[in-house]
């Protein structure tokens, strides 16, 4: 679908004629009001005066002597009406001269005020997905418009960072989608085809693990994709009730590994979606029930101020690693059953609820995940 695009000839100049018409008319208000004031102030002023200044070419042959006194006051009269009458007009001509520089000087100063608009206008319009990484990096001092900039800047950062993230996400989730299928369609066209009566099961096993993958694999997809699209219902919940839920259900496999579970379960209300939250910690126990040793430990506990906190023995996680297994389709061992889709899940859900997800690894071996969601103080108090 094309992208719209702006006609430059059509908008041009529109905030700039505005600008510019509003400076010259605040200039021409303030402009006739110091003229009128001027006009009453000098007209009271002269009025007032007992002396009156009157020019040789005013005055008759005979001299100021041979003027009466009605003749005298007419004489000044009508110097005061010229000196009026001549202030009136050079006021005037001042005032549309002043007008036009000041349409000048608006027209320039709004030209300076809009020209970062107009550099943010143009890359707005440069950007496509093919270039997300160009950025306005607008110099100049810190004023509404760089902010307005910045704000554009970073907004850009995460909208390349997340087409980047899709990228990945599609590239990874073909390539998981397609091995499950190769290995189908191998094991139908030329293993079935060869085998005996006696390798039907290991071929039809070989075909069942697959599919379980493939079933895997989409039913992670859904679940990120539907905490992806944030909230659909929330509700109290008690974190703590649903981290032993999620304990009961991973009862037989904690059991059959050996592990050691211990449980800390202190209240911790929030609001939100229960049936997320509960794959949140599912995945979470999963995890750490997985990628564990035989005879290990599962820490788990929850508290309204510390959040929600699973701890596991197992191999040593290198450092660099850590935080790369949040992403989709990362995990440190290509074996095992899962996809690489469990703490990215928890990360989206933990975001859809307004937290984050922390994991550390511990020195001896194992990871520590804690996940905080702002949403506890927010919450109401959960029935029991």
């Amino acid at each position: 679908m094309p992208v719209p695009t702006v006609n430059p000839s059509r908008h041009r100049g529109s905030v700039r004629v505005r600008l510019t018409a509003l400076y010259s008319v605040v200039f021409s208000v303030t402009g006739l009001l110091l003229l009128g004031l001027t006009n009453l102030l000098f007209r009271t002023r002269i009025g007032a005066t007992t002396v009156t200044v009157v020019p040789k070419s005013e005055l008759p042959t005979g001299g100021v002597s041979t003027l009466t006194p009605s003749q005298l006051a007419a004489v000044a009269e009508r110097v005061r009406g010229d000196a009026l009458e001549q202030l009136m007009l050079m006021s005037v001509l001042a005032l549309v001269v002043m007008l036009l520089v000041s349409v000048a000087l608006g027209w320039w100063i709004a030209g300076r005020i809009l020209r970062p608009l107009h550099t943010i206008t143009a890359t707005a319009q440069r950007l496509s997905a093919a270039n997300l990484h160009e950025r306005i990096a607008l110099e100049g001092p810190n004023d509404e418009l760089k902010d307005l900039a910045d704000t554009f800047d970073a907004l850009m950062d995460r909208l390349h960072a997340a087409f980047e993230a899709q990228r990945r996400f599609v590239a990874n989730a073909s390539h998981e989608l397609r091995t499950p299928l190769a290995v189908q369609r191998a094991a139908i066209q030329i293993r079935l085809g060869r085998a005996g009566p006696q390798d039907l099961p290991r071929v039809q096993e070989e075909l069942l693990e697959a599919n379980r993958r493939s079933e895997r694999l989409i039913e992670g997809l859904l679940t990120l994709a539907t905490s992806d699209r944030g909230l659909d219902r929330q509700e109290p919940v008690d974190v703590a009730q649903v981290a032993a839920e999620a304990v009961g259900q991973w009862q037989p496999a904690i059991r059959e590994a050996g592990l050691r579970a211990a449980l800390d379960l202190r209240p911790m209300p929030v609001t939100g979606d229960p049936v997320l939250l509960l794959q949140l910690v599912s995945n979470l126990v999963q995890n750490a029930v997985r990628h564990n040793v035989p005879g290990g430990t599962l820490e788990l506990a929850t508290s309204a101020g510390g959040g929600l906190l699973v701890r596991n023995t197992g191999s040593v996680v290198p450092r660099h690693e850590v935080q790369g297994l949040l992403e989709p389709f990362r995990r440190l061992s290509r074996q095992g059953e899962g996809v690489g889709l469990g703490l990215s899940i928890v990360r989206s859900i933990a975001q859809a609820h307004g937290g984050t997800v922390e994991l550390a690894g511990l020195p001896g071996g194992g990871l520590e995940a804690r996940v905080r969601l702002t949403a506890t103080a927010l919450a109401q108090p959960v029935p029991a």
